[in-house]
């Protein structure tokens, strides 16, 4: 007992020692401002000691680092589903096709094209991951959109499939077929940059849950693409990935190398993530076809966190049908991230998509003055295919009364990169604006505990009311940009799935034009088949940039 005392009062002298003692209580009173908050002179000096300890604490904490892979010890949860509902499965099949007569044709093949050839014998993995890695080589500079070229890990699983192939050992339609992942995903023996210049010689041994999915699909991995640096934007450490339309604008981002390189026919598809826009806007930018899944529907293992409530990953393609493809393939979970859910995906044809629920954002669209704008356009198509679209209000006023989503980022990413603000690590990113992550991290320390919690506790709220207006239709059609209000916000909020396609081109600067597809929790099956209707009317996403065909 009296050793218990000794190491007690050790314990508590160093703690003694650690304290600040230049925080006066004229500060507390200032920074009481700061908060929305008033304490009288009596309460500053009752609080002012326990202030004082727990900067002590903050101390202690600071002196045990913590790896961007330590989760919360809680989860963020999408509402429960009904399973039976979902429990077909996935409907999928390679399309006939030929080779082409022009070899560089093949850089726009569909997935199901390019499984067909392969199964079929008519082309190896080893000459179609050769092709793709020709144009990478060619092209990659150009568009800024690549980090690391994976040649010999990809050639060695291109080798592996076609000799399964040749056994009869076919994996189903990702099989030899070749693909990149953004640059936040680890893979053992590679760097993994995070598109950030403190991190560009970064190694991570470990295998994240999207690279080990793939890998057993049979699929092969060919490069890491660039990422806006710890998944902002599109200028990385490198410079700017940049649009394949028009190479004077930048892809957006944070998915900016892996839409860029598909759009550009560099990949069939590749692998992205969203927190807020990072899937949906490039998609948009780029005319590519993003699916940002419901919340939970991937795990997240293996691959950097931002913002572990918000966090999601998605393929990104050409089309909705190769989205699901590659999503067929992603779902599920390895139990290592809590918040990931195994459901099931039903992707069956639609039998009738007259007789399906399909709505449109008429608060957003009316916005759009302009009727010869290609977001009517969308709802003339399902006009001509029978449709009778439901107008509706999407859940904005009244319900996203104050931004939920900035409080949450904000501390959750400085959470994340906490000793890069206070070691001042953050002074070697490349971009140092108000809007880039090092002021952000900044301002986020300002935010109070107590209000990131209630910021919480509001969007629990508002995902119960948009979820039960979401939970109505089969699918809601909104705009992707420009008029959307607080629709991104509100859905990655609420963990909503969303699927985004090209619509054509603005008048103005030969940009793509895009439109979302918002669907129920975990039923990206059926948004996908809404989408893949539409393209079936259209051929937008069957059209690519001049410069890279």
């Amino acid at each position: 007992m009296k050793r218990f005392i000794v190491l007690l009062f050790t314990s508590f002298c160093a703690f003694a020692n650690a304290q600040d003692t230049t925080i006066t209580k004229a500060d507390l009173k200032s920074a009481s401002k700061l908060f929305d908050v008033q304490f009288s002179q009596k309460e500053i000096d009752t609080l002012y000691s326990d202030v004082i300890d727990n900067i002590a604490n903050y101390k202690a904490m600071h002196k045990l680092s913590l790896p961007n892979s330590v989760p919360l010890s809680t989860w963020q949860l999408a509402v429960p589903i009904n399973t039976k509902k979902n429990s077909k499965g996935a409907l999928l099949e390679t399309t006939k096709v030929e080779l082409p007569a022009r070899k560089e044709d093949l850089a726009f093949y569909s997935i199901s094209e390019l499984a067909y050839l392969i199964k079929n014998k008519k082309i190896s993995s080893l000459a179609l991951t050769k092709f793709y890695i020709d144009r990478i080589k060619k092209y990659g500079d150009t568009l800024q959109c690549i980090i690391s070229l994976q040649e010999d890990m990809a050639y060695a699983q291109a080798k592996q499939a076609d000799e399964e192939i040749a056994k009869g050992k076919y994996r189903g339609l990702l099989h030899g077929i070749p693909y990149g992942l953004k640059d936040l995903f680890s893979v053992k023996g590679t760097k993994t940059t995070w598109g950030a210049a403190p991190y560009k010689n970064q190694t991570i041994e470990e295998d994240a849950f999207v690279y080990t999915q793939l890998k057993n699909a049979g699929a092969v991995f060919v490069a890491k693409f660039t990422l806006g640096a710890l998944a902002m934007g599109d200028y990385w450490y490198g410079g700017r990935t940049k649009n394949p339309w028009n190479l004077k604008y930048g892809s957006s981002g944070s998915s900016a190398g892996s839409t860029s390189a598909t759009v550009a026919g560099l990949v069939p598809f590749a692998i992205g993530t969203e927190t807020y826009g990072s899937i949906v806007s490039p998609s948009t930018q780029c005319g590519a076809t993003g699916l940002r899944p419901t919340f939970g529907s991937i795990s997240r293992s293996g691959a950097m966190a931002l913002s572990y409530s918000l966090d999601k990953v998605g393929p990104i393609c050409r089309s909705a049908n190769d989205a699901a493809i590659v999503f067929n393939y992603l779902h599920g979970t390895d139990g290592k991230d809590l918040s990931a859910f195994d459901a099931p995906f039903n992707y069956q044809p639609i039998k009738d998509i007259k007789k399906m629920r399909i709505a449109y954002a008429k608060n957003y669209f009316d916005q759009i003055k302009d009727t010869s704008k290609n977001e009517w356009k969308v709802l003339a198509a399902f006009k001509k295919m029978g449709v009778e679209l439901i107008p509706v209000n999407f859940p904005d006023s009244g319900v996203y009364n104050f931004n939920i989503i900035d409080i949450i980022i904000g501390v959750e990413c400085a959470a994340q990169f906490d000793e890069m603000t206070r070691l001042n690590i953050d002074d070697e990113l490349t971009r140092q604006t108000k809007y880039d992550w090092p002021n952000q991290f900044r301002t986020a320390r300002f935010v109070p505990a107590v209000e990131y919690i209630n910021a919480q506790r509001h969007r629990s709220v508002l995902m119960q009311k948009v979820n039960e207006v979401i939970s109505q239709y089969d699918v809601i059609i909104c705009p992707s940009r420009g008029v959307e209000g607080n629709q991104a916000a509100i859905t990655n909020l609420t963990g909503h799935p969303v699927v985004c396609v090209p619509t054509g081109f603005d008048g103005k600067y030969n940009l793509p034009t895009g439109i979302s597809f918002v669907g129920n929790l975990y039923d990206e099956g059926t948004i996908l088949k809404i989408a893949d209707a539409y393209q079936q009317q259209t051929n937008w996403n069957k059209q690519h940039p001049a410069l890279f065909k």
